[in-house]
């Protein structure tokens, strides 16, 4: 048994940074390691933990053995190079204010489901100086988090970084006309009441219209009364839907009275502090329907005799940071927004259109400031040397990825035509030496199809199809990667401070779950400590083509973890970089921004480089903008199965083909390829056999007779109930089980593990 650490007892407050010196043959008991991490969340790496237990030599392989003991029983997970208790509350979380305790101390539960049972109360610790934020109850809050290991009361304090922007008084609701005449607001909400309004504040609404509306005082007798603010359009449109999805995930939408007075007092940048790059024929490729161009790009062969073979690849970005200083209304907003949010035909920008659209849009033909980074790569794709450049750009050309691509492929058109052998051919030349570069490095390489909605002209789904992937997407994509990665370089060597765009490894837990899936289907992964993409690529290449090779690639997605921006760098996973930063999208991310600014003022390029304070609040930053990246995506997808679930309502009773996209003990997931849509089949509903939940092979296979669903198996299904304010669809299995893959051992120890499942809390197996 481990011995006590000196002069600190179970309940010592003192950290372990704090405690006295140990003797040279002390180890730590799992539960002293448990404490620790629990205690010191933002110091729980294998390095920190060594060090806090003073472990040096043979004891730190055996604390690694430990640790990893630990993640393989279930205790700990662990997210970017941080040990955590399975379950425990993130260091910084999102909190909800829901009361007061006895004394008048705020008191908060996570916004989102900390693993099982009830959530952990958090204590709000305000500031007593005055200085920092002022939360009431009913605020949402982004908070760092600190376990207090007391036996009674609250299990976390917080402290409050932000207070999220309060919803104003309006809300949102379906008009309706009641037979009798009268007007109703039914509420896209369950917690709103239905309202009334009375036909002078109808301002225009019409029957089904989804309406923002103003409540007025309840009164004592019968149901309150609104008025109609704004029409947002019919239900079935697609603005209307969009404009569910902002409401309920708080996205800022309206620009502020000083935030657009001061877009338009913004005057064109000047040639100060610029070189004159107007005689350049950059190009611009984009989506055809693009409004805003932050990105052109140029390329050459490489005329130094020393690098036969090699180009030089030029990246053009928009200098916002000219235009958009630190602490300005401007900036306030945008780094509130954190991204531009984008729907399937409306966009949520991160700046006015006036910046956006036009001062920092690089348009054909007209200039515009520009943060130039020019690369050199040798023949076989490795980069040489890179040097930024603060210059005023002209572009030659606002090129669509089809017109180039068309281009190239020997049908020029009158725009692509002039500039085919001088500016076409030799970016797809430097493509084909930017390749071999990447496919040396070998990045992550999943074979997922991102599926578009097209939109009829009244706003509802047309069809939803699944882009052509072009050579001048790839060729957009590399070049970019290669600008990134030359900023995050650049900042390092000058010791500038900058937020990277980091993606850490697949967790042990992760790893083991994949692995055991893997192995139902006769696959392997090795085992160690440095996984690395080229060992998923090679299950990928194995499975290409076969039958399962969708299913092998969903799995592993999901066996990645989340990007997101951090001042501290771990790498990215996925690229297999290592070192990461995003610099070429500063119109539609604050994070490229950042960056931008930190380029300007490491190099000395002039006014608008980051600040000092900007760099003390650089991990504030990067934990606020993965949040907006997050909320951005979830009400995204909200929209999407929104329209879709709208679309389909009409088609009750018909029959879909449908790929199972989730199984769980309470059912599968399946969605309807033409469309991206998801639905569910309650696995009480599954007929003929007893349905046992199989979580490592991703099935739910029936007891007497060993066949099932698995995921990603293709199935038919009918549509038999739509909610389309949730975007949400009930199916019903229309495909018989099929046997599963795998030995007849490998289905008994799935039935075994799936039994030791039944004994837990919380199994929903049914029999029918």
């Amino acid at each position: 048994m481990a011995r006590r650490i000196t002069g600190r007892s179970h309940g010592d407050p003192r950290t372990a940074d704090t405690r006295a010196k140990v003797k040279d043959d002390y180890r730590p008991s799992r539960d002293e390691i448990l404490r620790y991490i629990a205690e010191n969340p933002d110091r729980a790496g294998k390095r920190d933990i060594a060090k806090a237990f003073a472990l040096r030599g043979d004891d730190r392989i055996w604390l690694k053995d430990i640790l990893r003991d630990l993640q393989d029983e279930g205790v700990l997970t662990k997210e970017r190079k941080k040990l955590a208790r399975v379950g425990a509350l993130p260091h910084v979380a999102v909190l909800d204010i829901f009361g007061r305790d006895g004394d008048g101390i705020l008191l908060a539960h996570p916004a989102e489901a900390v693993g099982t049972g009830e959530p952990p109360v958090v204590s709000i610790r305000v500031s007593r100086s005055g200085n920092g934020p002022a939360p009431g109850i009913g605020d949402r809050v982004l908070a760092k988090t600190f376990p207090t290991n007391e036996a009674t009361g609250p299990a976390y304090t917080g402290r409050v970084m932000k207070i999220f922007e309060k919803r104003s008084d309006a809300v949102l609701g379906v008009f309706r006309i009641l037979q009798d005449g009268t007007f109703r607001i039914e509420p896209v909400e369950r917690r709103q009441p239905e309202l009334i309004v009375d036909k002078e504040f109808q301002n225009g609404a019409r029957n089904g219209d989804l309406v923002e509306v103003e409540p007025a005082r309840a009164s004592r007798y019968g149901l309150p009364r609104a008025k109609v603010l704004n029409v947002l359009g019919s239900l079935t449109s697609e603005k209307a839907v969009s404009m569910i999805a902002i409401h309920a995930h708080d996205i800022p939408h309206i620009f502020p009275a000083d935030v657009i007075a001061e877009s338009e007092a913004v005057k064109p940048a000047t040639m100060d502090h610029r070189e004159d790059w107007r005689d350049l024929p950059l190009v611009t490729i984009d989506p055809a329907d693009a409004k805003d161009h932050d990105d052109a790009v140029f390329a050459t062969p490489d005329l130094d005799e020393k690098n036969p073979g090699g180009v030089v690849a030029t990246v053009a970005i928009a200098d916002v940071a000219a235009y958009i200083r630190y602490g300005t209304a401007l900036d306030r907003e945008a780094l509130k927004r954190g991204n531009s949010v984008y729907f399937p035909d409306r966009v949520v920008p991160m700046l006015p259109e006036r910046i956006s659209n036009d001062l920092c849009s690089l348009r054909e033909g007209q200039d515009r400031p520009a943060l130039a980074v020019r690369m050199v790569f040798s023949a076989g794709g490795r980069k040489l040397r890179h040097s930024f450049h603060r210059v005023m750009m002209k572009s030659a050309a606002k090129l669509a990825y089809q017109q180039a691509q068309a281009a190239i492929d020997g049908v020029p058109d009158e725009k692509t035509g002039p500039i085919l052998d001088t500016v076409l051919k030799p970016l797809w030349d430097a493509y084909a030496i930017l390749k071999r570069g990447r496919d040396g490095r070998q990045p992550l390489e999943l074979d997922l199809p991102e599926r578009k909605i097209l939109l009829k002209p009244d706003g509802t789904v047309d069809r939803v199809i699944v882009p052509e992937r072009l050579d001048a997407h790839k060729l957009i994509e590399e070049f970019m990667i290669q600008a990134n990665v030359a900023a995050a370089e650049t900042l390092e060597a000058k010791k500038q401070a900058l937020v990277y765009r980091v993606h850490d490894a697949p967790s042990l837990a992760k790893q083991e779950s994949l692995r055991e899936f893997l192995q139902t289907l006769g696959l392997s992964l090795a085992r160690g400590a440095q996984m690395r993409p080229s060992q998923f690529n090679g299950i990928l290449e194995g499975v290409r083509g076969a039958d399962n090779e969708g299913l092998v690639n969903e799995v592993v997605l999901r066996s990645q973890s989340q990007a997101e921006y951090s001042p501290k760098n771990i790498g990215h996973f996925g690229l297999n970089l290592r070192r990461y930063a995003h610099f070429t999208s500063p119109i539609r991310r604050y994070a490229d921004l950042i960056v931008h600014r930190g380029l300007i003022a490491a190099l000395g390029l002039g006014p608008g480089g980051l600040t000092q304070d900007e760099e003390a609040r650089l991990e504030d930053i990067g934990v606020l903008i993965s949040a907006t990246e997050r909320r951005a995506m979830a009400a995204e997808r909200d929209t999407v199965d929104r329209l879709i679930a709208a679309y389909l309502a009409e088609r009750i009773d018909d029959r879909f083909d449908a790929r199972i996209s989730g199984v769980t003990k309470s059912g599968l997931f399946v969605q309807l390829p033409q469309y991206g849509a998801d639905g569910f089949i309650p696995v009480s509903t599954l007929n003929g056999d007893y349905y046992i939940y199989d979580e490592a092979a991703r099935s739910l296979f029936g007891e007497r007779s060993g066949k099932g669903y698995q995921l990603a198996d293709r199935v038919e299904v009918r549509l038999v109930e739509v909610a389309p304010m949730a975007g949400a669809m009930r199916f019903e299995m229309l495909t018989d089980p099929k046997p599963l893959p795998g030995s007849k051992r490998s289905f008994h120890k799935a039935k075994g593990r799936a039994r030791a499942s039944q004994s837990r809390p919380g199994f929903r197996g049914r029999r029918r």
